[in-house]
């Protein structure tokens, strides 16, 4: 590829959100003590590697549109379902920002690093997917399929929960506790987590139709005589 298309591609608002996306997820995943059990840290290195992949792409191919749309869908989805669990199921609606400002040195960054990881790049993610195209590439029916990561990701940490009873995080997320739901109780929570992900996946496609939809309407608006 020619350089100039490739300068011109780099000189983009896309390109540098993308980068500080990549960024900052990094920031967040090295400044705390994340085990790749946990789905946050899971779904912030899906992150990594789907917008490092995408800058490549960009400069390679010349152009501003990620690559992969519906790939790209399903991480807008993760990556904001990661938010959602923190902030209602583990947070339980509290603010984290009074734990930014901690006096123990050590707690107040491990609170930055998950303020990072479950907030800042979920932000950034969703903001990327609303701010830039391509646009419509999303069927809703893909929605469905975003879900099999999260299922797939709960049946084996159950799974390891049974095999592994004295394994370190042996339940990373209280809804996965069989020792205290029940198997039963555990593939309920699971399911009814998949259930709120499909809620977040039909969102972020419904989102992707509006904001296309906008531009539509001032596309046609400029073009039409006054």
């Amino acid at each position: 590829m020619a350089a100039a298309p490739r300068a011109r591609v780099a000189a983009t608002v896309q390109f540098w959100w993308r980068v500080a996306i990549v960024v900052v997820c990094v920031l967040g995943l090295v400044s705390g003590n994340h085990r790749l059990i946990f789905f946050t840290t899971q779904s912030n290195v899906i992150v990594f590697a789907y917008f490092a992949g995408a800058l490549y792409w960009m400069l390679r191919r010349g152009t501003t549109d990620a690559p992969a749309p519906r790939l790209r869908g399903a991480v807008t989805a993760w990556i904001l379902t990661t938010a959602l669990v923190s902030h209602v199921l583990l947070n339980y609606g509290a603010s984290p920002l009074p734990g930014l400002v901690v006096s123990d040195p050590a707690e107040a960054l491990a609170n930055r690093s998950l303020f990072i990881l479950h907030y800042v790049v979920p932000g950034m993610v969703l903001v990327d997917w609303l701010a830039f195209g391509p646009r419509r590439m999303v069927r809703w029916r893909d929605g469905l399929l975003w879900l099999v990561y999260p299922l797939v990701y709960g049946i084996i940490t159950l799974a390891r929960a049974v095999a592994f009873p004295t394994i370190a995080d042996r339940f990373p997320y209280p809804f996965l506790n069989i020792d205290y739901l029940g198997i039963g109780g555990a593939l309920l929570g699971l399911l009814q987590v998949v259930a709120a992900i499909a809620v977040v996946a039909a969102i972020v496609i419904g989102l992707d139709r509006a904001v296309a939809a906008l531009a539509d309407r001032r596309h046609e608006r400029r073009r039409t005589p006054r």
